[in-house]
């Protein structure tokens, strides 16, 4: 197959001006994860030179045109049916990260290695790698035994004691580990990771983004009040309990004056449209499918109320911070993390009950003042902790930690990216002349 390596900045080999990183992201393409582009725009805009191996997709064509990135894909993997089918798309994402991180590592040094959790199988290339000199970062997204069971109709000890096993291997290999909440944090050090080396970096919104939001009341389509659930679509996401939920809520207490909205896409997107269908939901719902984060934010600057129906307790969810950010509050399951985030901010219901998320989200959508409040509290919490600002911090000094360059970088910027001292402004300078090289 056709190498779809897109490099940039290649006409000065000689240069190097700062610390090189190599990420490897397997389970979304970078495009799509927000998380690791935020991750990616804070280590360019300090100095640093980056590379990510990604599957392809449309929408890594932005990330291919930042200053300083070198984008390495391999061609997307078909969508997975069973446990043989994860096997063969981790083999085959395992066979082209290899083959691109060696590529890489002939061309130049690499200083620090990204490795993206899950899923758990990076450690003998990480090895490697630490063996020529990088410094080995996981950056842990989800817990691999906690997700799989979720995605499954019926435990299957074997495969979970298997991804306990990877998970083990992985955190031996791993000089340091930056996690998104105090769950995985404390796993992690169970699973042999070095307290003193597992970081919590929380994935709260930027906002300088959140605040450029405007708000569109066409998007209630002619309703009093819009609900928004955002995310990826994935089979632990539970959108057939926020789907039936949706119908309590419009079938049962009557409630016909709100219009949700589904924002996203993902491997579950054709089931939830077609229970949406089902479900004769069609005048209350709608899915718009896949939007760039301008246009979900102009949801949440319009929203009165979101929602989540996810069981993972492992899990910070993405929305929940994106929904306080905007001062929107929110009705979730009672999960110890979302709790955590959201304490003050939501309305929850006991796992798994959709008439009693109907009910909470009902009751909280009748409240203009408990709404008021709870949005205030969510939206303070984001602004002064939670918000990307103050969590890049953490993770740049993770960064400069294993690259002796302590002190280089500098605060953040008004975009929440943080802001290099004298080094990386030269290193800007370099990047604009095209004095890159991977």
């Amino acid at each position: 197959m056709r190498l779809l390596a897109r490099r940039q900045g290649l006409s000065d080999p000689g240069a190097r001006a700062g610390a090189q990183v190599l990420i490897i992201v397997e389970n979304v393409p970078v495009g799509t994860d927000r998380r690791v582009r935020k991750e990616i725009q804070n280590l360019l805009e300090a100095g640093y030179q980056v590379a990510v191996v990604t599957r392809s997709a449309p929408e890594n064509a932005e990330c291919r045109r930042w200053p300083g990135l070198t984008v390495l894909e391999y061609p997307s993997p078909r969508e997975p049916r069973g446990v043989l089918g994860y096997v063969w798309e981790y083999a085959v994402s395992f066979a082209w990260a290899a083959l691109y991180s060696m590529a890489a590592r002939v061309r130049g040094r690499i200083d620090v290695l990204q490795v993206v959790q899950p899923p758990d199988i990076y450690f003998p290339l990480a090895w490697l790698h630490k063996v020529l000199g990088a410094a080995v970062v996981v950056d842990q997204h989800d817990l691999m035994p906690e997700l799989f069971a979720l995605r499954q109709e019926a435990a299957v000890r074997p495969v979970t004691s298997v991804l306990r096993w990877l998970e083990r291997r992985t955190q031996r290999v791993a000089d340091e580990t930056i996690c998104t909440n105090d769950y995985q944090n404390a796993r992690l050090v169970e699973a042999g990771g070095d307290p003193d080396r597992v970081t919590v970096v929380r994935n709260g919104p930027v906002l300088g983004r959140v605040q450029a939001a405007l708000s569109d009341e066409s998007l209630k389509d002619d309703h009093a009040f819009l609900c928004c659930w955002v995310g990826l679509m994935g089979r632990q996401d539970r959108l057939d309990l926020a789907l039936r939920a949706v119908d309590h809520v419009v079938s049962e207490l009557g409630a016909k004056e709100i219009k949700f909205a589904f924002l996203g896409d993902g491997e579950c997107f054709e089931e939830a449209k077609a229970l949406s269908s089902s479900l004769g939901l069609a005048p209350w719902v709608s899915f718009p499918g896949w939007v760039t984060e301008s246009t979900v934010f102009s949801y949440l600057a319009t929203a009165d109320l979101g929602m989540d129906a996810s069981l993972q307790e492992d899990v910070s969810p993405v929305k929940i911070f994106e929904y306080m950010a905007f001062g929107v509050p929110f009705v979730s399951f009672d999960l110890q993390e979302t709790r955590s985030i959201g304490a003050g901010a939501g309305a929850y219901a006991v796992p798994g009950d959709v008439h009693g998320l109907a009910r909470e989200l009902v009751a909280l959508i009748s409240d203009p003042d408990r709404r008021a409040d709870m949005g205030r509290i969510g939206r303070e919490r984001v602004r002064n902790e939670l918000a990307w600002e103050h969590q890049a911090r953490k993770y740049l000094a993770v960064m400069d930690r294993l690259t002796g360059r302590s002190g280089a970088a500098g605060g953040t910027s008004e975009d929440g990216y943080a802001t290099a001292g004298a080094g990386g402004f030269r290193q800007r300078l370099d990047l604009v002349r095209g004095r890159t090289r991977w």
